[in-house]
C-alpha cells in the first residue's frame, strides 16, 4: 500500500436546500395545505433547511444538513445521506456549490467541506429531525440565526448562485408546484433577486416565452380575487433549449 507523507484532511458536504414560504395555490376540489412548523418566515419568502445540532461543536446552535464522508462514498451520495438522516428530506437534484476550506472553519481538526445546492418545493418535502439533529425547519434568508461552522458564507454563495441563473434559467419552477398562479411565479423572482418588478412587464415576458400554459381552474380557498393556474410547459422547454434557446424572464 502507497504511504503518503502528508497529513491528510478530512472532507464533509453540507446542503444550501432552498424554498419558497408560499402557500399552494389547490385546483378543484384539493384543499390547500400549509405547514405549521415553519421558523419566522411570511409567505412569499425564500427560506433554507436547517437543522438544530445535537453534538458538540456547536451543540444547539443551528446549521446547513450535512456531515462526514465515508472513505468509500462518492461525495454527492454522501450529500444525500447526510440530508435524508438529518431532516428526512429524499429524492431530490443537487447540484455542487463548491468548496470551502479555511483552516479554522472546524475546530475539531481540518476539515474541507463540498458544499451543495437544492431548491424544492416545500409541500413535497416535509422535513424531520433525525440522527444528531435536535431539530429541522426552514428559516427565511432574510432572517436566519447564527449559524455554526462557515454556513452563513455558504448560504451566501447559494444565494448568489440562485441570483446568477434566475433569468437566463427556468429554476423557480423547481420552487413551485405543478399548477401555479402569475402572482406566484412574480413573488418568487422578488424573492430571490430582492427588488421590487413591475407587474405588467413581469407578466409580458412570460407570456413572450409561450411555455407558460394556462389552465381552466383557478385557486381556491383564498382571501382575495382568485387567480388562474397555469404550468410550466417542461417538455417542450427541453425540446428548444436542445435548439439552442435561452430563457429569458
Amino acid at each position: 500500500m502507497y504511504s503518503y507523507h502528508y497529513p491528510h484532511p478530512a472532507v464533509t458536504v453540507d446542503c444550501a436546500v432552498f424554498g419558497l414560504d408560499e402557500a399552494r395555490p389547490a385546483s378543484s376540489g384539493e384543499d390547500a395545505r400549509r405547514d405549521d412548523d415553519r421558523h419566522g418566515t411570511t409567505p412569499g419568502n425564500l427560506t433554507v433547511l436547517l437543522i438544530q445540532r445535537d453534538l458538540e461543536p456547536y451543540a444547539g446552535a443551528w446549521a446547513l444538513p450535512g456531515g462526514f464522508v465515508k472513505i468509500d462514498e462518492d461525495l454527492e451520495a454522501a450529500a444525500l445521506r447526510e440530508l435524508g438522516e438529518e431532516t428526512g428530506v429524499r429524492d431530490l437534484y443537487l447540484e455542487q456549490l463548491g468548496a470551502f476550506g479555511a483552516p479554522d472553519r472546524d475546530p475539531r481538526e481540518r476539515v474541507i467541506t463540498v458544499a451543495y445546492l437544492a431548491i424544492v418545493n416545500l409541500f413535497d418535502h416535509p422535513v424531520a429531525a433525525a440522527t444528531d439533529a435536535r431539530n429541522a425547519g426552514w428559516f427565511g434568508v432574510d432572517d436566519l440565526p447564527a449559524l455554526a461552522f462557515d454556513h452563513e458564507r455558504i448560504v451566501a454563495a447559494g444565494l448568489e448562485q440562485l441570483r446568477a441563473t434566475v433569468r437566463d434559467e427556468p429554476i423557480v419552477f423547481e420552487f413551485l408546484p405543478q399548477e401555479f398562479t402569475l402572482r406566484q411565479v412574480q413573488s418568487l423572482y422578488e424573492a430571490i433577486l430582492g427588488e421590487s418588478l413591475d407587474k405588467r412587464n413581469f407578466r409580458k415576458k412570460l407570456h413572450a416565452t409561450s411555455l407558460i400554459v394556462p389552465l381552466d381552474e383557478v385557486e381556491m380557498d383564498v382571501a382575495h380575487r382568485a387567480a388562474q393556474l397555469h404550468r410550466f410547459d417542461r417538455e417542450r422547454y427541453e425540446a428548444l433549449r436542445a435548439e439552442g434557446y435561452r430563457w429569458n424572464a
